[in-house]
């Protein structure tokens, strides 16, 4: 199977490219920050982030989702992000690396689980925030400055899909993974 990881920073459209594969027919695996944000939310805490469990708590759906969905038949897979996304978290919010965020980097190395090129998703040029995503514009230019170096001091190749329509941007995706 081969699995690739759209990743880039809050606001550029990952989600919304997601769906678009989905609805294509390609097997896609969920984002799991927004999840673990929105249902602490929903139990009271009104700044997750803030607490030291938050980082492993994401990195453990995440392992998961992804070990889940390795019993899928399908040939391509897409995540919707990986552990990678969230040491680039971890640094972006000066937190050190746990035990658990280091031992899944090494473990999706070592199984080599993504494929090496991820599609890396530029920003639109502004965000939208919501709920979960409370961040400026500039602190997603920064964010993802932090990302895209993270993704390759991993090893990663990113393939830079610029804005444009979902369509062109779809296209750019599946004409890469064929």
């Amino acid at each position: 199977m081969r699995r690739f990881i759209i990743t880039g920073a809050p606001g550029a459209g990952k989600t919304a490219i997601i769906r678009q594969l989905e609805l294509d027919g390609f097997s896609v695996v969920e984002e799991a920050a927004t999840y673990v944000i929105g249902l602490a939310q929903a139990q009271g805490t009104a700044e997750p982030w803030t607490h030291p469990s938050f980082l492993d708590d994401i990195a453990n759906l995440q392992r998961d989702r992804q070990v889940r969905a390795s019993y899928q038949p399908e040939d391509v897979q897409f995540h919707d992000r990986c552990v990678v996304c969230t040491a680039a978290l971890a640094i972006y919010l000066g937190y050190p690396f746990s035990a658990f965020l280091n031992s899944e980097l090494e473990r999706i190395k070592r199984e080599a689980i993504y494929q090496n090129r991820v599609f890396f998703i530029r920003n639109l040029g502004f965000v939208k925030p919501t709920e979960a995503r409370r961040i400026s514009f500039e602190e997603t230019v920064r964010f993802e400055k932090i990302h895209e170096e993270t993704y390759r001091d991993f090893g990663f190749e990113l393939i830079s899909v610029e804005p444009g329509s979902l369509i062109e941007r779809v296209s750019i995706i599946k004409s890469a993974i064929r």
